[in-house]
């Protein structure tokens, strides 16, 4: 052959390679699809036998990948079709790693977490949303590693004036308070710890300090099939007021309540069916009351504790509505077989209600009950006790900004007075929180309680009332100013009337 005839046949297979080329390439830009589900799908073993392995191998550009079957060069080997896929790999051929293509997105970190990450709860002690885009995203809060710490510290100065009958007293404060909130952020399981604590100390004026403080701690754990079980444990420590029915007449320094509890329930979804089994183990513990002339009255003849177990069976109508009914049996037992005055308190409680949970998500959640408790003592000289009772909680956001937090509650608060049996307490309160703008959150409060004696004791009933407002302004991500008021009222159906209006302002540090 001559030299020019050689020069003409390299020219035509230049040709004919760049054409191959521009074809091949041309068919992965008109059709990305089949390139993406080459990229996605397994492979499916050659006529020979041999698997396609998933890691890509170096050298093997993407143009290399896949073509059409109509496409293939006649000297690569045959490939069995597949009717599921629109495309084939040849044998010793890879697929790109979806991760390399820069036209794939980036994978969610939250996928596979059962879990989503930690988000930011301003109320340690219940589930509630965010209600605040700037709070949730603000980036506060001291990582421990798999954990993040949410602190506070408060300090303010206050003024309360009281007035029963014609008597008037007036005192400026200070108050010192602590917060915090310590979430995990596992792909599994929760544990929730908030705790809250404040300590006033008298300026000036009559001492009434009143020191508070509550811990709150939840773990929920996700076991198979449905079922979740939570451990909880809580201590509340507060003073008794001087008007409580309880509470030692004339007495400069009242006694101190201390409640711890503990308690673990189970929870499973049945289908539509849902039950529960918890139990629940409280204490209260009372310390001594000091009298004006200097001396101690004891206290620990009220030291008991409280045994209950309660079973839930409710029937989820829709994702939102679930009826349910509860039933719940319990112990009351005193350290003290007989108390002070010669009586045994101890007692066998009963309880049902039928009520339903209500969830559509941030705008309207919660649950509302009606029910029946019922209370016998082992000494036969104190009347059973019996009580209907109302119990939930509902949660409103009307709109963004805005939400309205009610709840309800009745419960039989047991009574010291010789022959009293005890009181049964209904109690409503109302709390409206609003953004007026990004940094500034205006919040509005109202209660109503209701003691209630049964027979001869009816004399000592009392209502008393609660309204308040405040304003929060967000100085930075880190600081906050408070201004509160408050005003309450308690009255007697025998006896003097008491009132009390309280002013606070100050300025909280948060992390």
């Amino acid at each position: 052959m001559t030299s020019v005839e050689n020069r003409d046949t390299r020219g035509a297979r230049r040709l004919g390679l760049r054409a191959f080329a521009g074809a091949l390439a041309l068919s992965a830009l008109v059709h990305p699809s089949l390139v993406a589900a080459q990229e996605t799908r397994p492979t499916p073993q050659s006529s020979t036998g041999a698997a396609t392995s998933g890691t890509p191998t170096p050298g093997i550009g993407a143009a290399g990948i896949a073509t059409r079957a109509d496409e293939m060069s006649t000297s690569a080997p045959a490939v069995a079709s597949d009717p599921t896929t629109t495309a084939t790999i040849a044998p010793n051929t890879f697929p790109v790693d979806p991760l390399a293509d820069p036209d794939v997105l980036p994978l969610d970190d939250d996928i596979g977490r059962q879990n989503l990450r930690e988000t930011r709860l301003d109320d340690p002690t219940a589930a509630r949303i965010r209600r605040d885009a700037l709070d949730a995203e603000d980036g506060t809060g001291i990582r421990l590693g798999s954990m993040i710490l949410r602190p506070s510290i408060s300090q303010k100065l206050g003024t309360e004036r009281e007035k029963s009958g014609d008597v008037k007293t007036n005192r400026t404060f200070s108050e010192t308070g602590l917060k915090g909130t310590l979430t995990s952020d596992w792909s599994r399981h929760e544990l929730n710890v908030g705790a809250e604590g404040a300590w006033q100390e008298t300026l000036s004026g009559t001492d009434n300090d009143k020191p508070r403080a509550n811990i709150d701690a939840r773990l929920r754990l996700d076991l198979a099939d449905d079922t979740i079980a939570t451990l909880s444990g809580s201590y509340n420590f507060s003073r008794e007021d001087s008007d409580d029915p309880n509470a030692v007449s004339g007495a400069r320094v009242q006694s101190g309540v201390h409640q711890f509890g503990t308690g673990l329930s189970v929870e499973r979804d049945f289908g539509v069916i849902r039950g529960s089994i918890a139990g629940d183990f409280t204490r209260f513990q009372y310390s001594d009351a000091k009298l004006s002339n200097g001396s101690i009255l004891e206290r620990s003849d009220r030291d008991r504790n409280r045994y209950t177990l309660s079973s839930r069976l409710g029937y989820e109508i829709s994702p939102a509505l679930t009826p349910f009914i509860e039933g719940t049996v319990g112990r009351i037992d005193y350290d003290e077989a007989v108390d002070s005055s010669g009586y045994r308190r101890s007692a066998d409680l009963y309880g049902a209600k039928a009520g339903v949970a209500v969830d559509l998500g941030e705008k309207l959640r919660g649950e509302i009950a009606l029910g029946y408790e019922h209370q016998t003592f082992e000494d036969a000289r104190l009347a059973e006790l019996s009580a209907m009772t109302v119990d939930g909680n509902i949660f409103w956001s009307p709109q963004d900004g805005t939400s309205i937090d009610l709840s309800l509650d009745t419960s039989i608060d047991p009574s010291t007075t010789a022959g009293v049996n005890g009181a049964t307490i209904h109690r409503v309160t109302a709390a409206l929180s609003h953004d007026l703008r990004t940094n500034l959150v205006a919040r509005l409060t109202g209660g109503t309680t209701f003691t209630n004696y049964d027979g001869n004791a009816s004399a000592s009933d009392t209502t008393a009332y609660l309204a308040g407002a405040g304003l929060t302004w967000k100085v930075n991500r880190y600081l906050d100013a408070t201004a509160d008021l408050a005003y309450e009222r308690t009255n007697y159906k025998t006896g003097t009337d008491n009132s009390t209006v309280t002013a606070l302002v100050g300025l909280t540090a948060k992390r």
